[in-house]
């Protein structure tokens, strides 16, 4: 996820970015309150398309250009979404029987959470954007967890404007590595290693 491939192809960040921001905007809208609940099966196709498809392609492409850490989070995110489509639809056409579930959905949001706690850690190495990205990511897994295990809708809903925050923290950061890429300069600004 650097501003700029060094090997020759092209830099797969902008695509996962874009995959992961606008489907997390969606999502985001719905758990913020924004949009109708009853929106969320719109999220399914997107999720499997956009939010899983293309991050999974992202983070194989990152493989090839030798990016762990692009390739671990890409991949990662992409079968989130994969994960998150599947217990809706699944759960939500009774194939998974969700009643008896209680917190395990609220702590695998919290482990979420922990995950990207630690991918956050490593932005520390890379680009200001991605810093910000990762760090209301977190915040937002955490939110949305402990808003689940807690029974307590406005920490959720908390958890749905930090994580509209996020998303179009990444869309933001997509939009400048190609705007900047196709410009061959800085047009938009991404910032520096945020640990610099």
């Amino acid at each position: 996820m650097s501003d700029e491939s060094h090997s020759g192809l092209a830099n797969p960040a902008p695509l996962g970015l874009i995959g992961f921001g606008f489907t997390t905007v969606i999502l985001s809208l719905i758990n913020a309150g924004l949009l109708p609940k009853g929106g969320e099966p719109v999220i399914l196709p997107l999720a499997f398309a956009f939010g899983g498809l293309i991050q999974i392609i992202a983070g194989t492409m990152e493989f090839r250009t030798g990016n762990t850490f692009g390739m671990v989070a890409f991949l990662s995110y992409g079968a989130f979404w994969w994960w998150f489509a599947f217990l809706v639809l699944l759960g939500g056409h009774g194939v998974l029987d969700l009643s008896q579930a209680g917190s395990t959905i609220a702590t695998v949001l919290i482990l979420w959470g922990v995950f990207t706690l630690y991918m956050w850690i490593a932005t520390f190495r890379l680009i200001k954007a991605l810093w910000w990205v990762f760090l209301t990511l977190w915040i937002t897994f955490f939110l949305l967890g402990f808003g689940d295990l807690l029974a307590a809708p406005a920490v959720s809903r908390a958890g749905g404007w930090v994580g509209l925050l996020c998303g179009l923290l990444a869309m933001y950061t997509s939009f400048a590595l190609v705007t900047n890429s196709t410009f061959g300069k800085t047009v938009l600004p991404i910032g520096g290693p945020a640990g610099h």
